[in-house]
């Protein structure tokens, strides 16, 4: 198993100088890949190739960029851009975001996820790939059937011919589809004790393709708080599971709200999104049970920490991607630091 950092968004509290300082501490621990995320702020394109220009040896993994934000065509010559400055480090995570944001901020229907995904990811491969894209999808008619255009070539040369494409799933649907289509799945509130129903979705996508399971990339996004109370740790993450659960859609289309069902903790997820909804937002995170916090987290000390590596390492994950909860810089440095000697003692690192 390979580490990974997570890095979010350029937030007030995730400045730009301090996701530079984090990931350069990560790229000299020898993490593998450090990921950034777009909503509807800072984009993660730019983000990145700002960042590689001050790596050496780090991957920088969009996690994601928005389908419905830009076309596959655009997406391509980014992700081929940023391969190209960066040395061939690049990794473009995927993902068709949520009908508020896909409707409300980029005006795009959110209908057939699914079978949009599909399209895009076959037109960016042979995009980057440098083949003439011509294409007779129902939602990327290319060129277009009626006009002017024409089929067109990348006119410039990445140094790979195919860049790494991660699918943001949480549906048992989007799974298999991830496995089908995609070298990688970036997962949300990743359980040990609950991944085996996620991962056998993503087998079945694999059959589909006379692929295995092996070779392809896990990559659960997961919280980090090191402390001697575990209770304690895990109050740090309340905001950010009560955020998802009860925020991240309306009443009826949540998906994080629905993976919390899946996992079984039904119950109290309609409690945390009665709150939320309700702008009882302490008392959202309050109401997230510790049991689903600590499950999909990583909280205690260092030994704790090392045992519960090993927990994910033995449930199928092949990158191991924090979050980090801190006071400051340092304090995530530092935590940094801890899990890269946890994934030591746990002895499952490569």
């Amino acid at each position: 198993m390979r580490l990974g950092l997570s890095l979010g968004y350029l937030t007030s509290t995730g400045s730009p100088v301090e996701h530079l300082a984090l990931t350069q501490e990560a790229d000299r621990l020898g993490y593998a890949v450090v990921w950034v995320a777009e909503s509807y702020g800072s984009d993660s394109p730019s983000v990145l190739a700002w960042l590689a220009g001050q790596t050496s040896r780090i991957d920088v993994g969009a996690a994601v960029m928005q389908i419905p934000a830009r076309t596959p065509a655009a997406t391509a010559m980014t992700a081929a851009t940023i391969d190209t400055l960066s040395g061939g480090r690049f990794r473009l995570g995927l993902g068709v975001s949520g009908p508020q944001v896909s409707e409300g901020w980029h005006g795009v229907r959110f209908g057939q996820p699914l079978a949009r995904t599909r399209e895009y990811v076959e037109i960016v491969r042979r995009a980057v790939a440098r083949e003439r894209v011509e294409y007779a999808g129902e939602h990327y008619p290319l060129p277009l059937p009626d006009g002017p255009g024409k089929a067109l070539r990348l006119n410039f040369r990445p140094p790979r011919s195919r860049i790494p494409i991660y699918l943001a799933a949480v549906g048992p649907r989007n799974l298999e589809l991830a496995g089908e289509i995609a070298d990688g799945w970036l997962a949300v509130f990743y359980s040990p004790e609950a991944a085996a129903d996620q991962l056998a979705a993503v087998t079945v996508g694999r059959s589909r393709v006379g692929a295995e399971l092996a070779g392809f990339d896990v990559v659960p996004t997961v919280p980090v708080v090191v402390g001697d109370d575990v209770s304690a740790c895990a109050d740090l993450v309340r905001g950010y599971a009560a955020l998802y659960i009860g925020g991240m859609g309306s009443r009826s289309r949540n998906f994080y709200h629905q993976l919390a069902t899946r996992m079984g903790f039904g119950a109290a997820a309609d409690v945390v999104q009665d709150h939320y909804l309700a702008g009882r937002v302490r008392d959202a995170a309050a109401a997230v049970p510790l049991e689903f916090i600590d499950r999909t987290s990583l909280l205690g000390p260092p030994t704790r920490i090392a045992e519960r590596i090993g927990d994910f390492a033995a449930a199928g994950v092949t990158t191991l991607s924090v979050s980090l909860f801190g006071d400051d810089v340092e304090e995530k440095k530092a935590t940094l630091r801890t899990v890269a000697q946890a994934l030591d003692t746990a002895g499952v690192g490569q």
